[in-house]
């Protein structure tokens, strides 16, 4: 699934002479920085799952967590621009000076300082248009966390320029781990929602830290001269966020408006259980892949077939993943988070629907930016962001939280028909091609949830189902995912058995060469 295979990095410590001290220099290759945002993701995930479960099935129910989704949702509506385009900016220089670098930190800590007094500015607005007066508070709270951003933002697009994942590792999994820690021992003490907002306030001071002592750049003093190409850069790349963050980042609050703190609290959680298992099955290498194309850009080669290959990868790793969680929603709901959370579980059965399809056009956004389309770019985003609220509004006007999720599986087909032509001549890739390799991810899926379809029809229904009947389930499908992606002759096939070797090599106490099933595939086109 790696879209390029020549890194051609020096070695770790090796100095280039630029202002990064030469950890740029101490570049990894593709597939090292890969694993090690796996490992990232995984460990954040088992921090960041367990924390949700626990504060959700023994101390906060969904009128408590659909309130701090509420704050949250304002917040990060607003906190679009906390980035302001410099981590894609610093991953496309051809050099990073320290008087650019400075210049870098200066406009985060502005921008994060503007972001902090305009969450802070809309508390009170917000309280009163819910009519919640505990949603002000809790804006403050998380206002808050964005003082510490500006601290973290240049490092990790350092270390991501320059392919360190290891320091993105233990950046997100510091700040997993106290999130996870302040936000259990608070809801214990009885803090209800405000446990939610103390904890997203201590990790993003734990990650400005630790980003700190890894990769150093401070924000002071000011450098404000030369910062007119930052700003272009960052003021497209901002009206981009903004209309996708319209999309993205008020479901719900349009949910808790139109329906209320309980249903909020249901559909926040289907929907954050969805994005999670998809961050856990291939959300780990996302961020490998901007630098990786960057690279391949700057060769001159074409991006069509790498893309094609990073297609296969995620659409025969994801479609299965979330078509099993789908199937399984009502026992995992019930295992997971107890009877108080079951009106979850058909919620979450359409929203797997819209994470699987949406996961198979990958990039829509970082690829054109990478070949200058930005402004069609931008057009396109604000279509797509006027249609994913309108279908939301309708949904749930109509047809109550249920219409919410179901508004999110019609908005993944619009996604499809808006975007399809405009990524295909962007990066230049045959839609013939596209949907042979997706009707291979489809049998493959097929294959892997066929287990699940039996245990219904023929062993136990879905409110009978235990720990026991998915463990089966769940194994069975993964022997024949196995089997199916190499029956149907996968097009990710060869890139996963590359993956997978490295890590079995340093996993296992013995030797396992998958290069092995290499061999009969000679010759087959790949």
């Amino acid at each position: 699934m790696n879209p390029t295979d020549d890194p051609k990095s020096p070695p770790r410590g090796e100095q280039t002479g630029s202002a990064d001290g030469g950890r740029e220099a101490a570049q990894m290759s593709v597939g090292n920085a890969a694993i090690w945002a796996m490992v990232s993701q995984y460990l954040s995930f088992a921090i960041m799952f367990a924390t949700s479960v626990i504060v959700s099935r023994y101390f906060l129910g969904p009128d408590e967590v659909g309130l701090f989704s509420i704050a949250l949702a304002a917040a990060l509506l607003l906190a679009v621009l906390q980035d302001f385009g410099l981590t894609r900016y610093i991953a496309g220089l051809e050099k990073v000076t320290q008087e650019e670098l400075d210049r870098c930190s200066s406009v985060a800590f502005i921008f994060s300082m503007i972001i902090a007094g305009l969450i802070a500015l809309a508390a009170y607005p917000m309280a009163r248009l819910y009519d919640l007066p505990a949603l002000a508070p809790l804006l403050f709270i998380i206002a808050g966390s964005y003082f510490f951003i500006p601290f973290a933002v240049v490092p990790l697009a350092l270390m991501g320029r320059a392919m360190r994942f290891d320091g993105h590792c233990a950046v997100a999994v510091g700040g997993a781990l106290v999130h996870g820690g302040l936000a259990i021992f608070l809801a214990w003490k009885g803090y209800s929602a405000f446990s939610l907002a103390w904890a997203t306030l201590g990790a993003a001071a734990t990650k400005a830290v630790i980003a700190q002592i890894l990769q150093p750049a401070r924000p002071f003093p000011l450098r404000l001269s030369g910062i007119k190409p930052i700003m272009g850069f960052g003021g497209k790349t901002s009206a981009l966020y903004v209309t996708g963050a319209l999309g993205t980042r008020t479901p719900d609050m349009i949910v808790g408006k139109i329906l209320g703190l309980f249903a909020t609290g249901l559909f926040s959680r289907a929907t954050s259980l969805a994005e999670q298992f998809r961050m856990l099955i291939a959300g780990a290498i996302g961020g490998v892949f901007y630098p990786a194309f960057a690279r391949i850009r700057d060769r001159g080669d074409p991006l069509g077939p790498a893309y094609l290959r990073v297609c296969a990868g995620y659409s025969v790793l994801v479609l299965p993943g979330m078509a099993a969680l789908g199937l399984l929603a009502h026992p995992i709901v019930m295992l997971l988070y107890g009877e108080e959370w079951i009106g979850t579980a058909p919620l979450l059965s359409l929203v797997t629907i819209q994470a699987g399809l949406m996961i198979c056009l990958p990039m829509v956004t970082e690829l054109p930016i990478l070949t200058g389309h930005i402004n069609k770019l931008i057009r396109y985003n604000i279509v797509e962001t006027f249609l994913s609220i309108a279908l939301l509004v309708a949904g749930s006007y109509f047809a109550g939280v249920t219409g919410a999720a179901a508004s999110r599986v019609v908005f993944a087909l619009v996604f499809f028909a808006l975007y399809m032509r405009f990524i295909s001549s962007v990066v230049g890739f045959s839609v013939r091609a596209w949907l042979a390799v997706m009707a291979k991810s489809m049998a493959v899926t097929l294959a892997t949830v066929s287990p699940i379809i039996l245990t219904f029809l023929f062993w136990v229904p879905p409110e009978e189902m235990g720990i026991s009947h998915m463990a089966v389930c769940t194994f069975a499908g993964a022997v024949l995912w196995c089997a199916a992606i190499y029956a149907v002759r996968h097009p990710a096939l060869y890139d996963l058995i590359d993956s997978a070797q490295p890590i079995l090599n340093r996993t296992l106490p013995f030797r396992v060469n998958l290069q092995r099933l290499r061999r009969p595939l000679a010759g087959e086109n790949n």
